[in-house]
């Protein structure tokens, strides 16, 4: 450990020390969400389950509630709701990294842990330099830094980052998320046979090439992976004009499905589809577990959207993490739902069976307050239905569209909206609601809206309203939250 790592770890954990009652008096505090101790937390990295013990890292920036030099800081857990907050696992201490730690990924091979991550440079004058960088560690703790395995090759800007590594057959891949020298958002593949040595193999998709026309100046965060047969990229892109319904936020998380020729390395897919309809979700991670479920979790967050306008700012820090997501695939799209783990936060159910509201508004005995996790299963919604949470936020379907609604941030005057079409209709909607955020899986996971919501502290109602007839039935469970 360097003599500016040691320091870097000192003045942190003096911060945390400095605003701990402050952050941790906060109302809007999570109870089932990863948050970081102080300061700005963003992008899951690393995210693995390494012998036995789920890993996951974080996007750290102790200092300030804007972005910045970052570290990474470091969760684990053995069963996705009892959690130990480790120390953090790599500082912006070396010449690759010194303008920030930035994202990046984790594989296991003989025995060790190895993270691949940027290292992001400025130099005087602000220009940008990125490295590809590796750490390694025996004890999932401890991380020995092991330089730059990755320089920035021709034809790109520094722009080039965020590496996600894994194996396929005899070779290691890793795919980058890049920006042409044309300004224009690709994910690049590499090649390697011992995970130190890379060869570029080039773009696998991005803007402007044979299937796509211009989607995005920046690609980030790109994950590959196989669900039952279908080869997945998950990718963020930047610089999407909002259409229709579609890319609402100022940037986008997505996927495209189809098939990558390793031999002739090209990704042959589909078109691009939002993983999430929400107003926060960006940066998602997967990793494969010991079970062979395929598991996201997302930044409950987006770069450059009103960020200093959470109102946790002022108590020092901002952001935090979805709940982990098992994906699958049905053939046609992703479904996600939460990882069975959450059952176990469950208090006593509380069960409301054929509901009927018929032009009304009406609350349901015993349903409210947080932290809760509701479902609720539709027989008939004739006209028009809402949820309104704690005078705040409103789920609404009319017309085959769902709709989320809350206060704008910046100015509280408004009322901005996320929709989505259902093109089954209303079935089902499963909504984990925190002290701060609401996460809704639609038609068992068909669509998902994230999102962070800052009612009353005190508000706990929760109302029920229908035009025409609308009948369902409700089950509630009251919420333990992770045990950090």
């Amino acid at each position: 450990m360097s003599e500016k790592d040691q320091q870097l770890r000192a003045l942190a954990l003096e911060e945390i020390e400095k605003y701990k009652q402050k952050v941790e008096a906060d109302p809007y505090r999570q109870s089932f969400h990863h948050m970081p101790p102080v300061g700005l937390l963003n992008d899951p990295n690393g995210f693995i389950q390494w012998k036995g013990t789920y890993h996951l890292f974080y996007q750290w920036m102790p200092f300030d509630t804007g972005h910045g030099a970052k570290f990474w800081g470091h969760y684990t857990s053995e069963d996705f709701v009892n959690w130990t907050h480790e120390k953090a696992a790599l500082t912006p201490s070396e010449w690759f990294d010194k303008n920030g730690v930035y994202s990046g990924s984790a594989v296991s091979h003989d025995g060790l842990l190895y993270l691949f991550y940027t290292g992001n440079v400025k130099d005087e004058q602000g220009n940008r330099e990125t490295y590809q960088c590796l750490a390694v560690s025996e004890d999932g703790i401890h991380f020995e830094k092991k330089g730059v395995v990755v320089h920035l090759p021709a034809g790109y800007t520094a722009h080039f980052r965020d590496p996600k590594v894994w194996k396929k057959a005899d070779h290691w891949y890793m795919v980058i998320g890049a920006q042409s020298e044309n300004m224009e958002g690709k994910a690049v593949l590499l090649r390697s046979s011992n995970l130190y040595d890379w060869e570029l193999l080039g773009s696998i998709t991005g803007s402007n090439e044979e299937q796509l026309g211009d989607f995005g100046y920046m690609w980030e965060c790109p994950d590959v992976f196989e669900l039952n047969g279908k080869d997945i990229l998950i990718v963020s892109p930047q610089g999407l004009e909002e259409e229709g319904m579609n890319y609402a936020n100022t940037y986008q998380s997505g996927y495209f499905a189809g098939i990558l020729d390793y031999a002739h390395p090209k990704f042959n897919h589909g078109p691009f589809r939002e993983l999430d309809r929400g107003f926060e979700f960006y940066a998602p991670q997967t990793t494969l577990d010991e079970k062979g479920r395929r598991i996201l979790v997302g930044w409950m967050g987006v770069p450059d959207q009103y960020e200093q306008a959470h109102p946790t700012i002022e108590n020092q820090w901002v952001h935090c993490l979805t709940i982990p997501r098992e994906l699958t695939w049905n053939g046609e799209q992703i479904i996600q739902k939460p990882v069975e783990e959450l059952k176990e936060m469950r208090g006593p159910v509380l069960l409301h069976s054929s509901i009927t509201i018929e032009n009304d508004q009406k609350a349901i005995r015993g349903v409210e307050g947080k932290p809760i996790e509701l479902n609720l299963e539709f027989d008939k919604v004739e006209d028009q239905f809402a949820i309104e949470l704690f005078q705040h936020a409103s789920l609404s379907y009319k017309e085959g569209i769902l709709t989320l609604s809350r206060p704008h941030l910046e100015d509280k005057k408004k009322t901005e909206f996320r929709r989505v079409k259902l093109e089954d209709g209303l079935k089902n909607l499963h909504l984990f609601i925190d002290h701060s955020s609401l996460e809704v899986f639609v038609n068992e996971g068909k669509e998902v809206f994230t999102s962070r919501v800052f009612p009353q502290p005190d508000e706990e109602r929760i109302l029920f309203t229908s035009l025409g007839t609308t009948t369902f039935s409700i089950e509630q469970w009251k919420l333990n939250g992770f045990n950090f």
